[in-house]
């Protein structure tokens, strides 16, 4: 099942939904498809074009939500990739700041990190370790109206870009690695 981009009624994401839950707002007239895809749902009575984007008809009040510090973040954040060799695979997390050397457990001391450098690495600060990070961590200067991972996944698709705020720092370039 494909994802569809949820807006609330003034145009700002609430969330990605699945297509069924999509379709029943739809259906029971709680939405509208504002962008549909080639492909046709075909239900009892109706065929619809499957939606790509949905806006709700009523505005819907929800609370400020706050960037949670979470593993999945921290990687949504380093694009899934280890920030001391950019390996994609095996990722863990890695204190920058070791924790037994009073290194916090924050955004600016937590980086993605594959297995074998976060075995290389071991109980060290990077310089000890003589391992360059690709960039500095810091805390995302991010909006949460979508979960940081969820945003990161929006992002890739074009046929969304219109309706998701732009944030810099999740450009689609990668930074190089250097020292």
């Amino acid at each position: 099942m494909s994802e569809v981009l949820l807006l609330n009624a003034n145009f700002e994401p609430l969330n990605l939904c699945r297509m069924p839950r999509a379709l029943s707002l739809v259906l029971l007239g709680k939405a509208d498809v504002i962008q549909g895809t080639e492909l046709v749902v075909v239900t009892g009575q109706t065929q619809l074009p499957a939606p790509s984007i949905v806006k709700m008809r009523y505005f819907v009040r929800r609370p400020i939500n706050q960037l949670r510090l979470s593993r999945q973040s921290v990687l949504a954040r380093d694009n899934f990739t280890c920030q001391y060799c950019g390996s994609r695979k095996d990722l863990t997390i890695d204190h920058v700041t070791p924790r037994w050397c009073g290194g916090p457990h924050t955004w600016e001391n937590l980086v993605a990190c594959c297995r074998k450098c976060n075995l290389k690495k071991g109980d060290k600060t990077p310089a000890q370790a003589n391992m360059c990070l690709a960039r500095v961590p810091k805390r995302p200067h991010f909006v949460p109206f979508l979960s940081l991972p969820k945003y990161m996944r929006a992002i890739q698709r074009d046929d969304w870009t219109d309706y998701l705020p732009v944030y810099e720092e999740f450009a689609r370039s990668q930074s190089a690695f250097a020292c």
